[in-house]
């Protein structure tokens, strides 16, 4: 599993539905942004805490828990690993990996509207959904040596939200003087 580093799930928080939504979770088919161009894994959490994992494919077999605490457990064959919640809806599952600023991302391949074939894709999706037009982020894709995607925004607060309201301010006053003027 490749791991990504982002703030922008900390910022989707208010957004996000709870990890404990088990319905939301169970029975879908998350796909892993990871090299998604070269190989397709495909996460299948089952209510019985099986999970079922198709890599181009060929499936194994692995198993999860929701620990509470917005905690999930995930076993594979190479290990164990411990998540935090990041950010889920019915699109987008960003598992926080323990004691980590990095992030497992998965695209529900039932309900994602349009083709994801990069973080980049993911984010601009999630700005578009929850963020105001105002936040522009710029993303910049950093390979380390431990395949780690660095990505980093900076938002671009340059008051285009006050300025349509400044400019309808205006379209309502000359509307009001014109009226004024014909009644007077």
């Amino acid at each position: 599993m490749q791991t990504f580093i982002s703030d922008i799930f900390p910022r989707l928080q208010r957004y996000s539905e709870k990890l404990d939504n088990l319905t939301l979770l169970t029975n879908q088919h998350w796909v892993i942004i990871d090299n998604i161009d070269q190989t397709k894994a495909v996460y299948i959490f089952r209510s019985n805490g099986d999970l079922l994992i198709s890599v181009n494919g060929k499936v194994d077999k692995g198993s999860w828990a929701y620990l509470g605490n917005n905690s999930l457990l995930i076993e594979k064959s190479d290990g164990r690993y411990l998540f935090k919640h990041g950010f889920f809806d019915e699109n987008v599952l960003a598992l926080k990996v323990d004691s980590s600023n990095e992030y497992v991302v998965m695209v529900n391949e039932n309900k994602f509207e349009g083709e994801v074939k990069s973080m980049k894709a993911i984010v601009q999706f999630l700005e578009r959904r929850y963020l105001d037009a105002q936040t522009v982020a710029s993303i910049t894709g950093v390979q380390n040596d431990n395949s780690v995607h660095v990505i980093d925004y900076q938002d671009n607060l340059q008051g285009l939200g006050s300025f349509a309201f400044i400019v309808l301010i205006i379209v309502c006053m000359i509307l009001g003087l014109m009226y004024f003027r014909t009644v007077i």
